[in-house]
């Protein structure tokens, strides 16, 4: 389906199973009607890819240096007025890292993580969430940095695509999130307001751009690092998106 495509069968607004206008916690955010999910990391298992490294004859450590610093020149570019296309960005970034560790094949490289980035496994934790808040009637959709072939491919081999209204990405909101241009563009195509809206990501950064754009928030950390003090907190804090959907649906 092409990008921002609505999806036959999903719900155009009204939930079946929750109550929008309740707050989530008594002092918190009501329950939103549109949750809004980041993909890298957030939904895809990224972990696989430091094999790849590896057989590249790349160290320890570099899958997620190159992730950083791919973020990193992104938003640089963002901030200055570009809107880079990720992957054309993450082959060019990741040749010069595989370049300056001496890879011999730096090509050959690029196309085996690059292709193994393209074929990322889902948290085991995302198919029973997802579709816990699709069967009680949450609008879901992604936005990512990223191209929505990669989302696609993700729910179609887990067999959830059918569970999102929209896969959306910057490319058409012109800016990189943390942008406040992207996360608005999500919700003028959704015909949603930040009040009925949750952003739901892995990344802290991701966190504080949506909040600062007014929406609701849901942090998912797997891994119980602190939260970064200096960024907005979160209005959730999850360990899963299957504890997301409990909490959501309760």
């Amino acid at each position: 389906m092409s990008e921002g495509a609505d999806r036959p069968g999903q719900p155009s607004g009204a939930s079946r199973g929750l109550e929008p206008d309740q707050p989530i916690s008594p002092d918190g955010p009501r329950r939103p009607r549109l949750l809004v999910f980041d993909v890298n990391e957030t939904l895809s298992d990224m972990s696989g890819l430091s094999e790849r490294f590896a057989q590249t004859g790349m160290p320890a450590g570099a899958a997620a240096t190159w992730f950083a610093s791919l973020l990193r020149d992104g938003f640089a570019l963002t901030v200055t007025g570009g809107n880079p296309a990720f992957a054309e960005l993450a082959s060019q970034s990741l040749a010069a890292l595989l370049r300056g560790h001496g890879v011999a094949d730096v090509e050959a490289g690029v196309a085996k993580i690059m292709g193994a980035f393209a074929a990322l496994p889902l948290h085991p934790d995302v198919v029973v969430g997802v579709r816990a808040l699709s069967d009680a009637g949450v609008r879901l959709v992604t936005l990512s940095n990223g191209s929505t072939s990669v989302a696609q491919g993700l729910f179609e081999r887990a067999g959830i695509a059918g569970s999102f209204e929209r896969l959306l990405s910057v490319e058409q909101a012109l800016a990189w999130k943390p942008a406040a241009t992207a996360y608005r563009y999500a919700m003028d195509a959704c015909q949603a307001q930040p009040d009925e809206t949750m952003l739901v990501a892995a990344h802290p950064w991701d966190i504080h751009g949506a909040a600062r754009a007014g929406l609701s928030t849901a942090f998912v950390n797997r891994t119980g690092t602190p939260y970064p003090a200096f960024f907005d907190r979160p209005d959730l804090e999850v360990d899963s998106i299957t504890e997301l959907a409990q909490i959501l649906t309760a």
